[in-house]
């Protein structure tokens, strides 16, 4: 059970005098450049009356959530300096970029990496411009964004991502700003439930905020609009203790969230404390705070006769039409004149020094933080020598392994050498997708009630390691808030349900394309490497609804700096790609690996040559050496290779004569030219393997258009006939579900036939033999409820 203190706190003395005065101006110029950023794009600090030149033409940008953010901000800073300690900010609510880049502005932390932006009126004026402005940043938090590690491109993450970011960061605190808007996502709403995996003892924590500004885009969001008691009792739920800072008059705001704030992390050390120094394991009831204040708050209050301030209305740009309509000119000059920007900044356009005082200093600061570039912080893994953790071989083609359960030891000993920095992350599948050797150093993190039965096989603990929670969205959060805070995570899901996290690796791809090619302030940090198992072609027991192998396609539609996608056929490749992998940085890596058992047929050593060329000839299936091929049989992913070789034992038996070169491919861009990707092929490899004018007959792991929409720039393209998944099946055996979608050894045959002429008038005995074969089969399945031995226990025959 969550533990509650007997009582609450103590709160810190209200705010008062100079220091109410200062941290009330600081916000002010925050808001002052929130609204400066949104307009003007001269004239920054209106030292001559406005004119309509100084507006930008096109007024892009997000006014309502800023000032709640700055707010916050300004607090933390209090906090943080009079404390001494390390805290990151993560701003949830979308297009909250003023509201980051105002405070990242007043810290001196923008200048410091963007020089032309200094801090003066000529610094100021550019700060404003480039704001949503063409050829410079957006209104997101992006990359570019100091003290940032969350752009929130896309709502839900935010949380997830603090939670991430703190797990083995024993003396960070993550404050995390949750929108209203953004609290009505599922990402969000699962991500509440992060508490119960924070181990205080040796984690940092995580204080969310939860900004209830009243209104979304055009409507009223859910949480702002039910009673305080229900709202109470669903944090309650959630397992935090919420405190609660309601209202707009500014005074006395500052007073209540100076109060909340102490009050919080006065909690937040004490759960620490006891958790370190008394050993104490319960799971706590870490606090939260709910901030209730109006959209768009300090800003118009009405404009031609309706609300703005605390309505939809503020959600953007609160009026727009400021060139042509010298009345809203003149509202736009009263508003941001209400600031007092002249007591704000001196004469040369810098913050005034005595209000500069405020915020903390060096990487102390929330936008200097090294823990939002974690690069900077990153160290290598100490990886063991994947070669220790091979699969035995003997002759190739003739034994039968689970392709991940090495992998699963690997992983293991990785955790073991890396007890700080390195994590597993998984939907309640670790052990299902054979990687449970991982729990021998590590159980699963578990910080909510412990039962008797779960002694028994449940690999539960609260000292564990290894992140397990159905909820692939929470997960990934966490990884990424883990890696770019500068760690090494490992993460797994079946194929057909990695499309619920598309999107969030879409945003991913594209924080790491910015970073890695934008950005040069940014340190590399350790790529997300993402291994996507229980694959569509072993589904054959759970169904349609499991059968999609379609993530690998979104993947390709990234930017080729940062994706790569490998398919390993056997135990062996998939270790050498998983060392590769964790490797790596600024990249994701997608690796496609069944867990089932599957024929092995390379040595470790040929599998480090096979993937250090990422594709290649097999010899021991070809037969063309010295010669010109007939036809080539190609493969990539697992099931693939093993039917594509199947078939090839079929032909060289039956058509001894025929020339068969037989190409695996392991990294699916060496089939992209490398003017296109990294991996890719030159052109004479690609020609070299392919041949220019013979039949080449692909069975890949996927759908089989997205190897004619890689490879459609080379020569023999037209000659390029590719089998793959066709959304046929559903509960079948093995064979059935390959014969459905026609990837099997008989329809493969039937393939060659038809596509090398020679073959089409000699060979009718062949084709019927092959067609006779799939009838057998499929009658077989249907009546035994299995495939006949001579499928499920081919083996290579040469």
């Amino acid at each position: 059970m969550s533990k509650d203190s007997s009582a609450e706190p103590p709160r810190a003395a209200a705010l008062a005098g100079d220091d109410l005065r200062l941290i009330d101006a600081w916000w002010r110029a925050c808001n002052y450049l929130s609204a400066g950023m949104i307009f003007l794009v001269d004239n920054p600090l209106l030292r001559e009356p406005l004119k309509s030149e100084h507006v930008k033409h096109r007024l892009l940008g997000h006014w309502g959530a800023s000032p709640a953010l700055s707010f916050v901000w300004a607090h933390l800073n209090r906090v943080i300096k009079r404390d001494d300690i390390d805290v990151i900010f993560m701003a949830g609510p979308g297009h909250g970029a003023p509201g980051v880049l105002g405070p990242a502005y007043l810290e001196g932390t923008y200048s410091e990496v963007y020089p032309d932006k200094s801090e003066d009126v000529e610094g100021l004026q550019k700060f404003f411009k480039q704001f949503s402005f063409p050829g410079h940043i957006g209104s997101h938090v992006t990359p570019e964004t100091p003290g940032s590690i969350h752009e929130g491109g896309e709502l839900g993450y935010s949380l997830s991502h603090a939670y991430g970011a703190a797990l083995d960061n024993p003396d960070l605190i993550v404050a995390c700003v949750v929108g209203d808007g953004e609290a009505e996502t599922g990402p969000l709403a699962t991500a509440w439930h992060s508490n119960k995996f924070i181990n205080p003892a040796r984690d940092g924590a995580v204080l969310p905020i939860l900004n209830l500004n009243g209104y979304k885009i055009a409507n009223p969001t859910i949480l702002a609009r039910i009673s305080h008691a229900e709202l109470e009792a669903l944090f309650v739920g959630y397992g935090y203790r919420p405190y609660f800072v309601e209202g707009s008059e500014h005074e006395e705001m500052h007073r209540k969230m100076a109060e909340t704030l102490d009050a919080a992390i006065a909690e937040i050390h004490a759960i620490q404390d006891k958790a370190r120094n008394e050993k104490e394991t319960e799971r706590p009831r870490w606090p939260m705070i709910v901030l209730r204040t109006p959209k768009g708050w300090t800003g118009p209050k009405e404009i031609n006769g309706h609300k703005v301030e605390g309505s939809w209305r503020s959600h953007q740009v609160p009026f727009s039409d400021v060139h042509t309509n010298p009345a809203n000119l003149a509202i736009l000059e009263s508003w941001m004149q209400s600031y007092r920007p002249n007591e704000l900044f001196d004469q040369t356009g810098r913050l005034r020094e005595e209000i500069r005082a405020l915020a903390p200093t060096g990487t102390r600061r929330m936008s200097a933080s090294p823990h939002a570039n974690g690069g900077v912080l990153r160290k290598h893994l100490k990886l063991p020598d994947f070669r220790d953790y091979a699969v035995d071989v003997g002759q190739a083609g003739k034994i039968q392994h689970e392709n991940t359960r090495p992998l699963g030891a690997f992983l293991r000993d990785v955790m073991r050498c890396n007890m700080n920095t390195f994590r597993v992350f998984g939907p309640d599948e670790t052990a299902s997708n054979r990687l449970q050797a991982i729990y021998e150093v590590s159980k699963k993190v578990w910080m909510a009630d412990l039962l008797p039965e779960d002694e028994d096989g449940g690999e539960l603990s609260r000292d564990g390691r290894v992140m397990e929670m159905l909820s692939e969205h929470t997960l990934l959060g966490w990884l990424e808030g883990y890696l770019l805070s500068g760690r090494h995570g490992f993460f797994h899901t079946y194929e057909a349900f990695a499309h619920v996290i598309d999107s969030m690796f879409n945003q991913h791809a594209k924080w790491l394309d910015i970073c890695k090619n934008h950005v040069p302030w940014r340190a590399s940090v350790s790529s997300q490497n993402i291994l996507l198992s229980s694959t569509v072609w072993r589904q054959d027991h759970n169904g349609f609804s499991h059968q999609d192998p379609g993530f690998i396609d979104l993947v390709t539609n990234k930017s080729p700096s940062v994706t790569r996608v490998y398919l390993p056929p056997d135990a062996n490749t998939l270790l050498v790609v998983a060392d590769q992998c964790l490797r790596s940085s600024d990249c994701i890596n997608v690796i496609v690996a069944d867990k089932q058992k599957h024929l092995q047929f390379t040595t470790i050593d040929e599998a480090i040559v096979h993937c250090a060329k990422g594709m290649g000839v097999w010899r021991r299936a070809s037969n063309d050496e010295n010669d010109e091929p007939d036809v080539v049989m190609a493969s990539c992913g697992d099931v693939a290779t093993q039917e594509a070789l199947a078939a090839t034992a079929i032909l060289r038996e039956r058509l001894p004569e025929l020339k068969l070169r037989f190409v695996n491919v392991v990294d699916l861009f060496k089939m992209q030219p490398n003017t296109e990707h990294p991996h890719g092929s030159s052109v004479r490899n690609f020609e070299s393997l392919f041949t220019l004018d013979k039949p080449v007959i692909f069975n890949f792991h996927g759908y089989p258009w997205l190897i004619h929409r890689l490879a459609y720039r080379f020569r023999n393209h037209e000659n390029l006939h590719v089998r793959g998944y066709k959304e046929k099946g559903n509960i079948n055996t093995p064979l059935e579900l390959a014969i459905l979608n026609q990837v099997d050894r008989f329809n493969l045959v039937i393939d060659v036939i038809d596509r090398v002429p020679r073959l089409r008038d000699r060979t009718a005995h062949l084709r019927e033999d092959m067609k006779n074969a799939i009838i057998m089969h499929l009658d077989y399945a249907h009546t035994h409820g299995t495939d006949k031995p001579e499928i499920s226990e081919w083996v290579w025959p040469f």
